[in-house]
């Protein structure tokens, strides 16, 4: 039998471990955009274990980011769903708002209280069930009868039930409602460590969208610098009107980009907003830069057995596995002996007879046993034995999954942690060929081809390095949320 726990109190510790580690301050400086050109830190350079760097109750909020206390707001006039404001929000408020806010984890914690209401109605069978019933009767002997005389008479009685044994099913049934609270108190943690992971994802797929946006302005920029100068060379007559409209379709290109950019950004804005549920006149943008989140410690292995350990879909399953033995014994107590103790009391008065209050009492065992049924408690009884093989099965295959998922993560993170490293380097060695390739062209040395061919290898660089860095991010806070929330409870 699980213990009962609030489901306020879960609530409040999914709120106040909001952070996951994402802002750890293990490292000893926190790695920055532009790494060095040196050597990057590898896996084995941790030495020191998480620690988240806030709690939630440090991290404020504006009050006009919350949507309406109404759930059913149902705006009708542009003005009510028009942006008034942009605010940048950091990814710890983004982590308190989708925690607050998100719809699918309210409905959980709903779904919980259920649970928790339908435990108190199977312990319910544990007391007796006592009632009362009266009634004023009015009778006589017809309306044609011309000596007919009315009476009026009172009668009422109260009756006490108590099933004394059930063969197993009154217990069975509060023992599956018990491991049914206990499955929805997983799926609130299950449904919390998945918005807040789609919180963190989209968060970071914003700061990709802003630092594309910053790339492809500085391509533009680029662009615009290099047709200046071959425009000028044409004015000096060292130019040619070849080399002035190739430089004309690479800004226009540059620009179109630049473009496609600028929507998608817009489009990442509202895509967090809408997991953060958030006031219908607020937009928002990434206030933290884009940096490496961290490093992670344990071994692959360690980090496989901590997420067997920790991960609540695992114990979900064997919940559901109790749930349909549970299941399987009440359909069978319906083949044993039932007993009950039955208790009544009677008043009776008929007015105006000149006799008082006459009352009497009863009381009984009943037994019945159920000989034959056709067979329906024993194939119920086997639909849950099937359940049970079905939620073993699953339970398997969830487990396989979670050491993949691991491992995928793990390795994503060794590899984009030596991109961060490699694309560093090219960022470094991409600047330094453009600003050659710009000497040698304006020297009358180069060709615009060289200058154009340097501004797309700085482009592509800069973009390399960003993915780089929000990929290892993205799969670091996978394997936080893999091995940290149960095992720090």
């Amino acid at each position: 039998m699980y213990s009962q726990r609030s489901p306020i109190n879960d609530y409040i510790y999914l709120m106040n471990f909001s952070l996951v580690f994402v802002h750890s301050t293990w490292v000893s400086v926190a790695l920055a955009v532009a790494l060095p050109s040196g050597i990057a830190p590898t896996l084995a350079d941790a030495a020191t274990p998480l620690k988240p760097q806030n709690s939630p109750t440090s991290v404020q909020v504006p009050d006009y980011l919350n949507p309406s206390p109404n759930p059913l707001q149902f705006p009708t006039k542009p003005e009510e769903v028009r942006i008034q404001k942009t605010v940048p929000i950091s990814l710890a408020q983004a982590l308190e708002l989708v925690q607050r806010n998100n719809h699918d984890l309210q409905v959980a914690i709903l779904q919980l209280e259920r649970s928790r209401s339908a435990l108190r109605q199977s312990q319910a069978a544990l007391f007796p069930t006592l009632g009362i019933n009266s009634s004023v009767t009015n009778s006589g002997n017809g309306f044609s009868s011309s000596q007919s005389q009315a009476s009026s008479s009172f009668n009422g009685s109260a009756q006490l039930n108590y099933n004394l044994y059930t063969s197993g099913n009154r217990q069975a049934t509060i023992q599956a409602a018990e491991e049914q609270l206990h499955v929805d108190e997983l799926n609130v943690e299950t449904q919390s460590l998945t918005i807040r992971l789609n919180a963190i994802t989209q968060y970071y797929n914003l700061q990709e969208a802003d630092e594309q946006v910053r790339i492809n302005q500085s391509a533009v920029n680029n662009a615009q610098a290099s047709l200046r100068d071959t425009q000028a060379r044409l004015d000096a007559g060292v130019g040619t009107q070849f080399d002035v409209l190739q430089a004309q379709v690479v800004l226009a290109n540059a620009q179109q980009l630049l473009t496609n950019a600028i929507s998608q950004q817009r489009i990442d804005r509202r895509q967090l907003a809408t997991l953060l549920s958030l006031s219908q006149s607020v937009d928002i943008t990434a206030a933290d830069p884009v940096q490496l989140a961290g490093l992670w410690q344990p071994t692959l292995e360690e980090t496989i057995i901590q997420a067997f350990q920790n991960r609540p879909e695992l114990p979900q399953y064997l919940a559901q596995r109790n749930i349909a033995e549970q299941q399987r014994r009440q359909a069978l107590s319906q083949l044993g002996p039932q007993v009950s103790l039955v208790g009544n009391y009677n008043l009776l008065d008929r007015y105006n007879d000149g006799i008082s209050v006459t009352d009497g009492y009863s009381g009984a065992v009943q037994v019945s046993l159920t000989l034959f049924d056709g067979g329906a408690a024993r194939a119920s009884a086997a639909q849950s034995k099937a359940n049970i093989a079905i939620a073993e099965n699953q339970f398997a295959s969830q487990r396989d999954q979670i050491r993949f998922n691991v491992e995928q993560y793990y390795s994503q993170l060794q590899s984009n942690l030596n991109n961060v490293q490699t694309s560093s380097v090219a960022l470094n060695q991409a600047r330094e060929a453009l600003d050659l390739a710009r000497l040698r062209f304006q020297a009358g040395v180069g060709t615009q081809t060289e200058v154009i061919a340097a501004e797309s290898d700085l482009t592509t660089a800069e973009g390399n390095r960003v993915t780089a860095i929000l990929n290892y991010n993205i799969a670091l806070a996978n394997l936080q949320i893999s091995v940290t929330y149960r095992a720090l409870r």
